[in-house]
């Protein structure tokens, strides 16, 4: 379980995100939107314990959140970093020399399901297609938790469908836990468990899909329009 309580974090003088307490179990989807400059990449990045909170604790399991958490939670940064002269399968042996819980066949598995062929070189490949192989070498992983950021950004609809199915296809939802943040809520929404919504450094809501529809009778993007009028209206 990821537990974060209470956390501030900053970079220089600029508050990234203050107050933030979140338990996310196992076992879930979870939608995480804002506006730019939010702290949505700065939240995945505290989760995945590559950033160290200013104060305030981020915890994995009981223990304080470190690098070695890496080992459970599998993290898929918004840009691509891969090396441009490896080829889809030679990138695929290179995560599992990294990850004792990388599935070379459930890799490939993923690959052939969203039309990746394993010898292309990645410098060769379409922006969709390098989205693509971002997904198959994260899920890839038999991690506890998935934190993906901006995992349909800048695709074209065919590619972020294929993208959205695999995740349903390739994870365990009885205990695997998948956190992206997104854009594209609209299109997202049918995935998600849960909403956590940032706004200006802060959290300023964490529902469930189904609540929100039962109580506000609204779908999620609706309900979010709503709740950042209220906020503009209070003179947020």
């Amino acid at each position: 379980m990821i537990e974060l309580n209470n956390v501030y974090k900053k970079y220089g003088g600029r508050k990234a995100l203050e107050n933030i307490t979140l338990t996310v179990p196992q076992g879930k989807i979870i939608g995480l939107v804002g506006e730019n400059g939010s702290g949505k990449t700065t939240l995945l990045k505290l989760m995945a314990g590559l950033l160290t909170p200013n104060s305030g604790t981020a915890m994995f399991n009981g223990s304080r959140m470190t690098r070695k958490v890496a080992t459970n939670i599998a993290y898929m940064p918004d840009a691509d970093l891969f090396y441009p002269y490896f080829t889809v399968g030679q990138l695929f042996e290179f995560y599992e020399s990294q990850f004792t819980d990388f599935n070379p066949v459930k890799a490939k598995e993923i690959a052939a399901f969203l039309n990746l062929s394993l010898d292309s070189k990645i410098k060769n490949l379409s922006k969709g297609n390098r989205g693509r192989v971002k997904i198959a070498v994260t899920l890839g992983r038999e991690a506890n938790y998935y934190l993906l950021d901006e995992p349909f950004s800048g695709l074209d609809p065919m590619v972020r469908d294929d993208i959205a199915k695999g995740l349903i296809r390739f994870t365990d939802p009885e205990r695997q836990t998948v956190i992206m943040s997104t854009h594209e809520l609209k299109e997202v929404e049918p995935l998600l468990d849960e909403i956590v919504v940032l706004r200006g450094s802060r959290m300023i809501a964490h529902k469930a899909v189904d609540e929100i529809r039962d109580t506000y009778g609204k779908d999620a993007t609706s309900w979010m329009v709503s709740l950042f009028r209220e906020g503009s209206s209070n003179g947020e």
